[in-house]
């Protein structure tokens, strides 16, 4: 992708509203990113799970299950799952019930659970090198736990938690809440940084992968560019540029170049990190008869969004099903795949042009972009499924359900 060729969108003359900065051109390290972060001035049990045989003798013949194991330990739903990213062998669950669960994958063993919070924890993820697991719940109580050791090292509660997202190669922590701020804290210090918001939610946000910056969008359809170091925006997308909705998804090319935003408005807008200019908005429009669209515009949405890293490709995927797999250097609509059902969230594989979605169906499915061919799909659930991951070779995926369930299952490997 880092050799395609965007073309520019013809925005009628409007005028865009961006400020520009210079950015380094030198590819830092990992190490480089973690020390630059550092330089920041912040002064500012077993029971609980089944195999499918255990649990079959239980379920309808109907109902199929594909699923290799089951973790049930949650008794609401399962709002999101995260899975260690140094050996994919320990996922993190939080749910409607207040709790979080750290468990292993291969057994549903529970390592410990994250107790203490106050709502439901609708944010848990691993830190870089999986030595740390954040949970964060919606009252906005944060906890953050050491995985050796079991214990809590870092708390603290800012308003109402929109999202949560470690850095990519430091132990901090980034967070957007309902009053629009977005909160960077070091771990376990606590020393703290704050991003003034416009006073609407900071409805989701990204560290893009060079470490320095954060995307972030809004209630009012604003994007914004963060410089995590100095503490002030590099780029703002307003009116004709930013979304005429609240942003709902953002993701980034692996190199950090392009940015995919999507939105209420039915609309996924392409930026360039380097210049803050839109070079391509995707859209419903030519998806469906005009008719069709008006009709279902007030309750349509884009709900998640994602760049392929091995072609110039990117996917779109809305709430009333629709999976829309559109070409970069043309900015065409390459393939588009009918769910039966709303999307929730999509993923694609690292090193591959397959794509995986997740529904209110309670489906798993794989597409191969470059067909717009479903290769198979997953079942297993009982309800809506709320989030999903996938290990690193895509052998294994992790589920979260409305059903109260956490599902792992282990994929078949389709030719590539």
């Amino acid at each position: 992708m880092e050799n395609s060729e965007v073309n520019s969108v013809d925005l009628h003359g409007d005028e865009e509203i961006i400020e520009v900065i210079d950015l380094n051109e030198t590819e830092p390290t990992p190490d480089d990113l973690a020390e630059d972060i550092e330089d920041v001035d912040f002064t500012e049990g077993d029971e609980g799970w089944e195999t499918e045989d255990e649990g079959g003798e239980e379920m309808e013949e109907a109902d199929k299950d594909d699923s290799d194991l089951t973790f049930s330990k949650h008794t609401g739903s399962v709002f999101c799952v995260n899975l260690d990213p140094s050996t994919n062998s320990l996922a993190v669950t939080g749910g409607e019930d207040d709790r979080s669960f750290v468990w292993r994958v291969s057994d549903g063993e529970v390592l410990f659970e994250c107790t203490g919070h106050k709502d439901s924890v609708t944010s848990a993820s691993f830190s870089h090198d999986s030595a740390l697991v954040a949970t964060g719940d919606m009252s906005g109580l944060i906890k953050v736990w050491k995985v050796e050791t079991k214990e809590e090292v870092w708390s603290f509660e800012v308003g109402d938690l929109e999202w949560m997202e470690w850095h990519p190669c430091a132990h901090v922590l980034l967070a957007g809440t309902a009053d629009g701020n977005v909160w960077m804290w070091k771990i376990p210090s606590g020393e703290c940084k704050t991003f003034q918001g416009p006073g609407c939610q900071a409805t989701t946000g990204k560290i893009l992968p060079d470490g320095k910056r954060a995307v972030v969008g809004y209630e009012d359809g604003i994007i914004r560019l963060w410089d995590l170091k100095q503490g002030n925006t590099s780029h703002v997308l307003k009116g004709p540029d930013g979304h005429q909705g609240p942003v709902t998804c953002v993701a980034c090319s692996k190199d950090g170049g392009l940015i995919l935003t999507g939105s209420v408005d039915c609309r996924a807008k392409l930026i360039s990190t380097a210049t803050g200019k839109v070079v391509g908005v995707f859209s419903t429009e030519g998806l469906k008869p005009k008719v069709l669209m008006e009709e279902e515009s007030e309750t349509n949405s884009i709900e998640s969004v994602g760049f392929c890293n091995v072609l110039p490709l990117v996917a779109v995927a809305y709430l009333d099903g629709t999976l829309a797999i559109y070409d970069l250097s043309t900015q065409s609509l390459r393939h588009k795949c009918p769910h039966e059902a709303g999307i929730v969230h999509l993923q694609w594989e690292d090193s591959s042009p397959l794509l995986y979605t997740c529904s209110l169906d309670g489906a798993v499915r794989i597409w191969d972009a470059r067909s717009g061919q479903m290769v198979t799909q997953y079942r297993g659930h009982t309800a809506e499924i709320l989030d999903f991951t996938l290990n690193r070779e895509a052998s294994v995926a992790v589920t979260a359900s409305g059903d109260h369930k956490a599902k792992v299952f282990c994929l078949q490997r389709p030719d590539r």
